[in-house]
């Protein structure tokens, strides 16, 4: 159980937690959500014991195990395997001190302790991991510094989620991940065992994934049962019945008010008008609930609309340094298409958008589009490329040379900087803020085709609600690329699947596309191909599992075997020895169990040299 007991906390001159209080049962799965900047990683780093509190306590169970992502990615010559299994540091501990245990009863204790933990099925359990996460089996052999910094994230996930300590807690999670993983880490945190506590903007995640809601609003934790809808419901409730008690009461003060300004100078009635004041002295005030306004979104249309086709594919093939990433393209983009692009991250999706945003040229084939069409593509990693010297003011000004101060700072203003926010430096400026501002650049001129391509990483629900209005808003053409299932439900009607090398449209709808991705087996599912344009994987190639791989993982096998054969044989030696159970019953109860346990071990083993060796045979068949 964890017991957060009136926390207070101050940043600086503000007042992150107020005497805040909050229950968390053990096994929950919650969801952690409030507006950007309110504070809810640091309640992360206070329970973690980062950083103390001001007043109040926090209570954990006792031997509770704390496991969050490491801020850190791993990204030494260490394989993506043996990072995950790393991070269980007791069997890695319980390994290593098995190999120079001699004392025959410490031996049994370490090897029960093992067989406890199901340490034996450790590698297949990370292995599942890191798949549902999107690498495969020969990228899992992979050093983790092969990995761009995005990927390697998911590396640390992956280590977080395999450790499966008693207090999980998740900071974004889905913010490194494609759809796919997203729906994968969903269904993962379904079933988690333990508790958890999960910061998310993912409405879908928050819905089908947690079973309360802990709200951060006003220096205060509120707990609701059930999903996001639900709590979004309960919150719209409390608001309205609020905001009548306040109008109620305001109505009540204000007659008491009359009252007293028109008897309280006459003697018949200054009792009634000084009852009167006491009763306003102690009429607590209500204030409604008034959650702070959220910017609308804002992409002007195209003033003339252009003749469908807006782009037509015959044939086409793109890639990079002439080898084709994707191939046999025959599509067509009609001028009022939502079209949501679903497949897993290195399959194609960023080079599709940039083939359909101008940004490659065709390997073969025939790509037609009309000279006049405007096109405005909007991706995550474009937020380095604002001038950090700048400010929406600057940047804006660069696409209005001609304009008045006025007419700048209005169209500034429109996209969601007014006032001085207008003259906020870069640098100054929160991921979501900066996210808002690359959009409002990329569409300013109303493009006939707006790509978005990650668009909801840095916003809060509520900015991710008014994102999908403008989307909704908007008349041109939009291919959309994004983890957050409830965007892509709410905007998009044509799904297209990038994957097997290829853009074809996909039969079905989330739901089912869901059910595909998580009803697949693992060894069914195809390999994904390195997407170099991606943001993520390297450019290096996946090739088929090296030989040498395979016999170096026969090598380590066979050497575990030796070793639990070469333990068998010591506790063997201690059985035989019949004062073992006359002096100490108990050890000797103990070592049978122990061996019976050595003897699962020897034989899970057995059975990994024998897949590895077919898989050997396999590989050196071609």
């Amino acid at each position: 159980m964890l017991i957060l007991n009136d926390i207070t906390y101050r940043l600086g001159s503000r007042t992150l937690f107020d005497k805040a209080s909050a229950t968390i049962p053990t096994g929950a799965r919650v969801g952690f959500v409030g507006r950007n900047g309110t504070g809810k990683t640091t309640l992360f780093r206070i329970i973690r014991g980062e950083i103390g509190t001001e007043s109040g306590e926090i209570q954990l169970s006792r031997g509770f195990r704390i496991g969050s992502v490491a801020q850190e990615a791993p990204g030494g010559p260490e394989s993506l395997i043996d990072t995950v299994l790393a991070a269980d540091t007791e069997r890695t501990a319980l390994l290593a001190e098995a190999e120079t245990a001699k004392d025959p009863a410490r031996i049994s204790e370490i090897h029960i302790r093992l067989a406890d933990i199901d340490a034996h099925s450790a590698p297949a359990r990370a292995a599942s991991v890191l798949h549902g996460l999107g690498f495969d089996s020969e990228a899992q052999l992979r050093p983790c510094s092969d990995f761009s910094g995005g990927w390697r994230m998911r590396v640390a996930l992956a280590a977080v989620l395999f450790s499966a300590p008693d207090l999980l807690l998740l900071d974004e999670p889905t913010n490194y991940l494609d759809l796919e993983g997203t729906l994968w880490l969903m269904d993962y945190l379904a079933r988690y065992p333990h508790t958890v506590i999960v910061i998310s903007h993912d409405r879908d995640l928050l819905n089908q994934s947690v079973d309360q809601i802990m709200h951060l609003s006003d220096g205060k934790l509120r707990l609701y049962k059930g999903g996001y809808d639900n709590f979004e419901k309960q919150r719209a409730e409390e608001q309205e019945v609020q905001a009548r008690f306040a109008k109620k009461q305001a109505e009540e003060r204000k007659h008491l008010e009359a009252f007293i300004n028109r008897f309280k100078a006459k003697a018949s009635k200054a009792r009634q008008a000084q009852s009167r004041v006491k009763r306003l002295e102690k009429l607590k005030m209500i204030t409604p609930i008034i959650e702070s306004d959220v910017l609308p979104f804002e992409f002007p249309s195209p003033e003339r609309p252009l003749s469908p086709p807006l782009v037509a594919l015959e044939n086409v093939s793109v890639g990079y340094n002439d080898k084709p990433v994707l191939s046999r393209l025959s599509l067509s983009i009609a001028d009022d298409d939502r079209i949501g692009l679903l497949g897993s991250n290195g399959n194609g999706k960023s080079t599709f958008a940039k083939l359909i945003g101008g940004r490659l040229e065709p390997l073969t084939g025939a790509l037609k589009k009309s000279s006049k069409m405007t096109v405005a593509y909007f991706a995550q990693h474009q937020l380095d490329e604002l001038t950090p010297t700048g400010s929406p003011y600057t940047h804006i000004r660069s696409l209005m040379p001609e304009a008045s101060e006025a007419q700048t700072r209005a169209r500034v203003a429109r996209i969601g900087f007014s006032g001085a926010r207008a003259d906020t430096p870069i640098t100054s400026l929160s991921g979501g803020e900066k996210a808002r501002l690359l959009m409002g650049i990329a569409t300013f001129h109303g493009p006939h085709l707006l790509i978005l391509d990650e668009p909801t990483n840095h916003l809060d629900i509520d900015s991710r609600v008014a994102l999908m209005d403008a989307i909704n808003d908007y008349d041109g053409a939009i291919i959309l690329i994004s983890h957050d299932r409830f965007l892509l439900e709410s905007c998009a009607d044509r799904l297209w699947y990038v994957g097997d090398g290829t853009v074809k449209p996909f039969d079905g709808d989330l739901d089912a596309y869901r059910a595909k991705i998580l009803e697949t087996p693992a060894s069914q599912k195809s390999e994904r191909k390195s997407d170099p344009a991606s943001h993520g994987e390297t450019s290096k190639s996946i090739k088929k599992v090296n030989p040498g791989t395979i016999k170096k993982k026969i090598e380590a096998t066979e050497q575990r075997m030796q070793k639990i054969t070469d333990l068998i044989a010591r506790v063997d030696a201690v059985l035989a020895d019949p004062e073992t159970f006359k002096k100490d019953p108990e050890k000797a109860a103990t070592l049978s169990r122990q061996q019976s346990e050595l003897h699962a071990n020897l034989a899970a083993a057995e059975e990994e040299w024998l897949m590895l060796t077919s898989e050997l045979e396999e590989s050196t068949k071609y």
